[in-house]
């Protein structure tokens, strides 16, 4: 088995499955149910499988590990490269893990082409996993796109009544934020000369290009996390996609961006980095603040948990970027929490939306006295959104508000105010739906949580607790790879610093075009005198420069 492309098998096994589904035939109904089997089997066995990627990962080490490589496309340089590490890895579990919960919640809630369905979220897992895996630019960018296919379709055919509008808006926002990713890949493998991700990270870029090189990523990635002013087809794609698209799409897919941060902007791209840090800081707070707001007014209960997920992951933009231990932990363990919390609310959610077909706030009320299970699962996942000690939102946030603080005291500040406001509007939709009293008729009859739907909480509260009670079981395993990252973007940024000043002798024009972002004149020419009088036995010209220079520095 230690020779098996396990990658390779989690990655394409829901794609195989998808497969065999899409060749059954027969009645209706059995296809119907062979479909639903079928998918929930391929997609339990990828989820076991998974687990043997961390079952085999070494916390020790920060370098990619289960690597596959192959050619692909020879002649282009471009390869078949699979591999994860700290930080990857435990996305791919994710994605294995909230695909067949989401399958099961289908059972009572999809009853047309229900066939198609199953098809389109294996293919969508398949693309999920695959995006975590790739270590080469064309790879992942083919895997990055190919999630919006079968998520565009889950929206337009199983959504809601405004199901096709929303589904081009998300379908066109991701697209041209993307298309500029393109390009600036394109351009960072013709000056590398490479499409591996790993041999990229270790190429200096210009500064100027930096820059460019930057803002292109950011106009896919932010489009994605979704940062303010960017998120606003997010809320209309989560009130129309169906139960399980819009667990997938707040647990996996908004990590994409965030994960495109930090594998891409981040370790390749310092300098342009620690530049635009402030307008990341600035973008976080406004959509932390903004967006909570937003979400105390809203009445219907998707669009309210949506507008959570762009405050929520305006945290973990700022611990990204605050570039500390503690934050950058924190900020990947609150994409794992968020994960896992926002995608159990849309699923509460959807319990009495197949119930009432509405999901208008003011149409509940007093459900405690009907469904008390339903109540108790939707306590425990609203108190990991608002942050209670014991759960897994309260490690994240907590992390990610040490790290900031550290790095800035002002943003730390206003970024807790979203954990008040996150407080304010979870509490008071669980109130309102929950409590009170039961003064509709339709709602005397409601049904509590049957068996199937315990099923589908069951492992999501077990998740919450032990994120909440045992952290390190997840921070063990992305430290190493944590600290990897910070020190060699601190290393890069030494790096230019100290790379005008050795170049200073023979060439001035060079140099003076790179100062511009480097803050430190004098301590530049301190250490030209000792380069330039390196040379000085082989090049007697340049040892009296150096010596008429000494003098005037002196002075």
């Amino acid at each position: 088995m230690n020779n098996w492309p396990l990658l390779s098998l989690v990655t394409f096994l829901p794609l195989a499955g998808a497969a065999f589904i899409f060749f059954i035939r027969g009645d209706d109904k059995v296809v119907a149910a062979n479909a639903r089997h079928v998918a929930l089997l391929t997609s339990l066995g990828t989820f076991i499988l998974s687990l043997g990627i961390w079952l085999k990962f070494d916390n020790t080490t920060p370098d990619f590990q289960l690597v596959e490589k192959a050619n692909w496309l020879p002649q282009l340089g471009i390869t078949y490269h699979m591999g994860v590490d700290g930080i990857s890895m435990l996305f791919v579990i994710l994605s294995t893990f909230l695909t067949p919960l989401c399958i099961l919640q289908s059972f009572g809630s999809i009853d047309k082409r229900v066939k198609e369905y199953m098809v389109s979220f294996l293919v969508l897992e398949t693309m999920m996993v695959g995006m975590f895996c790739a270590l080469d630019f064309v790879l992942f960018y083919f895997f990055f796109e190919g999630v919006l296919i079968p998520m565009f379709l889950l929206i337009g055919i199983w959504g809601g009544p405004r199901r096709v509008y929303a589904a081009f808006k998300f379908f066109l926002y991701t697209l041209a934020g993307s298309v500029l990713m393109l390009i600036a890949m394109l351009a960072m493998a013709w000056h590398a000369g490479s499409f591996d991700i790993p041999t990229l990270m270790g190429i200096p870029y210009p500064v100027s290009m930096q820059y460019w090189l930057w803002l292109a990523f950011f106009a896919s990635f932010a489009v994605k996390v979704p940062m303010w002013p960017f998120h606003t087809w997010l809320p209309d794609a989560h009130v129309e996609a169906p139960t399980g698209g819009s667990v997938i799409l707040a647990g996996v897919l908004l990590k994409m961006g965030a994960y495109g941060f930090l594998r891409f902007s981040v370790p390749m791209l310092p300098e342009a980095t620690v530049y635009f840090t402030p307008l990341i800081y600035t973008l976080s707070i406004v959509a932390i603040i903004y967006t909570s707001l937003v979400a105390l007014a809203q009445e219907d209960m998707k669009k309210l948990i949506a507008y959570s997920s762009v405050a929520h992951m305006g945290f973990v933009t700022i611990g990204i970027f605050a570039m500390t231990p503690q934050a950058v932990e924190g900020a990947i363990f609150q994409m794992l929490s968020h994960g896992v919390v926002s995608g159990a609310l849309f699923l509460c959610v959807g319990v009495v939306y197949d119930r009432m077909h509405t999901r208008e706030i003011n149409r509940y009320g007093g459900l405690v006295s009907r469904m008390p299970r339903y109540a108790l699962v939707f306590m425990v996942f609203t108190l990991a959104s608002v942050g209670l000690p014991g759960t897994s939102g309260f490690v994240g946030e907590f992390l990610v508000l040490l790290g900031t603080f550290r790095a800035n005291t002002w943003v730390a500040l206003l970024a807790t105010t979203g954990v008040v406001l996150g407080a304010a509007y979870m509490l008071l939709l669980y109130r309102r739906v929950v409590f009170g009293k039961l003064v509709r008729e339709d709602l005397k009859n409601i049904l509590d949580l049957n068996m199937r739907e315990i099923v589908v909480f069951a492992p999501l509260i077990l998740v919450v607790l032990w994120m909440g009670i045992y952290p390190s079981s997840y921070l063990n395993v992305m430290h190493v790879s944590v600290d990897n990252l910070i020190l060699r973007h601190q290393a890069a940024l030494g790096v230019k610093a100290a790379e005008p000043p050795a170049a200073a002798a023979p060439v001035q024009a060079k140099p003076a075009q790179e100062a511009a972002p480097a803050p430190e004149p004098a301590p530049a020419a301190q250490t030209a005198a000792p380069a330039a009088s390196e040379p000085t036995p082989t090049q007697a010209p340049p040892a009296p420069a150096a010596d008429d220079a000494k003098p005037t520095k002196q002075e």
